[in-house]
């Protein structure tokens, strides 16, 4: 805990649609939904002009389609979002060398580890604004900001201050602040939790703090209702823990019809397994567990390990120990969902000669294999080989040698429609093609220009000037 409101939380809002929106000007100020497009796809992220329609994050993106059929829905681009992420966590650490990363778009930084002068919350609220002005100079977004003297009060003032705001939790004020909140304001109070406190008739922060902590070790066990107990009198002595080491790269993907097709697993498996060693390589690790995942078409799910003489990078030694895993799993009776992951994480590589000596080869370059939800369609060709057929998912981008850059708004009976426009650009003209056309290709996408994102369309109440530590006015209010 700080005596002063030192530590500071960042959420950027709505960050996947508001990156998106960003991106192709003809969707700004318009609904927007990112996530999975299949029958099984569920919501990413979801804009501010879509939740008033009751679409929200995890929803199925089926019922999110009925309760807003008049948004955009999109493919997410997780490059482009790992690429603005990289610019907000830049300036993060300029503030500090203390900065923990929740996810993409969330982070905790302790602002007395860096230097900076925050005696007051005047102070605190000085560094809260410059940093989304920065933020807003280098990526156009908009992210909602909380400081406190602990991580928890800070989290908590960031989403009081969502969309676009500022709030500050002066030291002293913490219980009178939580106490009307719901028990699952809390780190820790999940379903479970809160339906045992809510049968012992408590469902709020100051009735926890009321209940006493004897009661609560009687309800919840001696460590989880010791620390309930703490919080909920305001007290989280959690530090900023900057290195947060992954103790696994993993990648999965649901399939929208059940896989039973043993070729078709295997060739799914090859594919996660070459994508898994992409997102390895990308983080300069390697790894000496090989593990598969795989979800069947009744939900249950199970796994299995094989581990390696040493760690290893190399995707032919990865996908063949995948290979191995999934031949002892039966998957005859359908597979909703496959997964392949490496644990065991090092910072350098041995050379798995024991692998290689079973193939009688050494490292290959990586497959082609039929298509998966996130890669380009397979069909066979006249030769036997793998013929790639373009698969135009919306939201992703293309170029076309004449129009120049622009994205896919949907496809569909051999035809594609395109909306040729940049970021920073008027909104652009539509235009379709075959799918096939040879003048039209997919692209990366194209950086962000900095200060391009308009003032949000949806604006929340303005906090009364009463409030000194309320969101900044003409910004947010809880």
């Amino acid at each position: 805990m700080r005596g002063t409101p030192a530590i500071l939380h960042l959420d950027m809002d709505a960050f996947y649609a508001a990156v998106e929106q960003a991106a192709k000007p003809s969707l700004r100020g318009k609904p927007v939904v990112v996530g999975g497009l299949g029958p099984r796809g569920v919501v990413a992220t979801a804009s501010y002009e879509a939740r008033p329609f009751g679409v929200h994050s995890a929803m199925p993106m089926a019922q999110a389609r009925r309760l807003c059929p008049n948004a955009a829905y999109l493919t997410p681009r997780f490059g482009l979002y790992r690429q603005v992420s990289d610019v907000v966590m830049g300036l993060l650490r300029a503030l500090s060398p203390l900065v923990e990363p929740l996810s993409l778009d969330e982070a905790f930084v302790d602002l007395r580890a860096g230097g900076q002068a925050v005696e007051s919350a005047d102070d605190a609220r000085a560094v809260g604004e410059r940093l989304r002005r920065d933020i807003r100079a280098a990526t156009g977004l908009s992210g909602s900001v909380g400081l406190a003297g602990s991580k928890m009060l800070a989290k908590v003032a960031s989403e009081r201050a969502k969309p676009d705001g500022l709030v500050v939790i002066r030291p002293g004020t913490e219980r009178a602040l939580l106490a009307p909140m719901p028990s699952r304001t809390l780190p820790g109070v999940g379903p479970a939790t809160a339906q045992t406190l809510r049968r012992s008739g408590i469902t709020t922060v100051g009735e926890i703090a009321g209940a006493g902590e004897a009661e609560l070790v009687r309800l919840l066990g001696k460590a989880h209702g010791t620390a309930l107990y703490a919080m909920a009198r305001g007290i989280d002595e959690r530090p900023v823990v900057a290195d947060r080491d992954a103790k696994s790269v993993s990648v999965e993907d649901t399939f929208d019809t059940d896989l039973t097709d043993r070729a078709r697993v295997r060739s799914e498996i090859g594919r996660l397994a070459d994508r898994c060693v992409e997102r390895l390589r990308a983080s300069g690790r390697s790894g000496r567990t090989v593990v598969v995942k795989v979800r069947n078409y009744d939900f249950s799910t199970l796994t299995r390990s094989e581990t390696l003489r040493g760690p290893t990078d190399d995707p032919a030694v990865v996908r063949e120990a995948a290979a191995r895993l999934i031949e002892g799993v039966d998957t005859t009776a359908g597979v909703r969902l496959l997964g392949v992951g490496v644990s065991g994480l090092a910072d350098f590589t041995q050379e798995d000669l024991f692998a290689q000596a079973v193939t009688g080869r050494s490292a290959e370059p990586p497959r082609s294999v039929p298509a998966g939800p996130e890669s380009p369609d397979g069909a066979v060709g006249p030769d036997g080989g793998t013929a790639v057929v373009r698969r135009w998912l919306p939201g992703l981008d293309a170029r076309h040698a004449r129009y120049g850059p622009g994205w896919v708004q949907g496809s569909g009976l051999g035809r594609v429609t395109v909306r040729f426009e940049r970021p920073g650009s008027p909104p652009g003209r539509v235009r379709t093609f075959a799918v096939d056309d040879p003048e039209l290709e997919p692209s990366d996408p194209l950086p962000l220009p900095g200060g391009q994102l308009p003032e949000p369309a949806i604006r929340p109440k303005v906090m009364s000037s009463s409030d000194p530590d309320g969101p900044t006015p003409g910004t947010s209010s809880p």
